[in-house]
């Protein structure tokens, strides 16, 4: 018994977690439930808001908080409300206006803690909602009163999203932000400091879990900086190559099990924390 107390496993969800059917896998649901049954505490970071994960929540039935927004918050589904979270300068707007000027054809959406609001609709947008299955709540982005935690942008022309990339990052207010390509359709502004990276170290605050603890496992770009700040570090097999660079460890892909895997590999002593 308590063979993992005291680990804290992070995983990111799309990719990793879920098989490229959208499904967790049942070797992977009985890993996780081996894992907890031994004192290990396991939860997930996502650009997912809460509104999103209801979903994932009811897969895996966290009891512990899990990061949300790409790390700009953290939030405990048992008490059904944030512990921490991040907020954006109130400059973004200028970048959302630019981007909306000079790229018309870019998709944009705001997230605030409680709602997602689609500013802009295109085939991006469309396929996040029909992914989420959330309702659309259409808004103009100058008329969203709540703070907003993050900005979306989207558009299917991956060429588009890097003209974005470049338009954003070049902008004389982008150092009030950080930005990140969260899947291939995908490009955020997130508050200064945000990052998965981020929500992992300020959960092992929260939970009072050690640094040197910390266990996690990812694919995409938005992943690198919790692999960075785990002590364990993994990529998955079908991860990008830059998060492979960043990771300690490569193990199977997410259509084999990955979470399964790894808890493997701690449970026979090849991985110690």
């Amino acid at each position: 018994m308590n063979k993992f107390k005291g680990i804290l496993f992070c995983t990111d969800l799309d990719g990793t977690l879920y098989g490229s059917d959208s499904k967790v896998s049942k070797k992977n649901l009985e890993a996780i439930d081996y894992f907890r049954s031994e004192g290990g505490i396991f939860t997930f970071i996502t650009g997912r808001p809460p509104k999103t994960s209801a979903e994932v929540c009811s897969i895996i039935k966290p009891t512990s908080p899990f990061g949300c927004f790409n790390g700009a918050g953290i939030y405990d589904p048992v008490a059904k409300e944030f512990l921490w979270s991040l907020k954006l300068h109130e400059d973004f707007l200028e970048l959302v206006r630019e981007v909306d000027e000079k790229l018309p054809k870019v998709g944009i959406q705001l997230n605030t803690e409680k709602e997602i609001y689609i500013n802009k609709g295109n085939s991006s947008m469309d396929r996040f909602l029909e992914v989420t299955g959330i309702p659309r709540v259409s808004r103009h982005y100058l008329d969203v009163e709540e703070p907003t935690v993050k900005v979306v942008f989207g558009s299917m022309d991956e060429d588009l999203i890097t003209e974005l990339g470049e338009l954003l990052t070049n902008h004389p207010k982008a150092h009030h932000f950080d930005f990140i390509r969260s899947e291939r359709t995908l490009y955020e502004i997130l508050p200064k400091g945000a990052s998965k990276g981020t929500a992992l170290c300020k959960m092992t605050e929260l939970l009072g879990i050690s640094p040197e603890k910390t266990i996690a496992v990812g694919d995409y770009n938005n992943d690198i900086s919790m692999l960075k700040a785990a002590k364990a570090g993994f990529a998955v097999a079908n991860a990008v190559d830059e998060a492979k660079a960043a990771a300690d460890y490569i193990t199977v892909s997410n259509d084999e099990s990955a979470i399964a895997a790894i808890v493997e590999l701690l449970d026979s002593g090849k991985v110690v924390l």
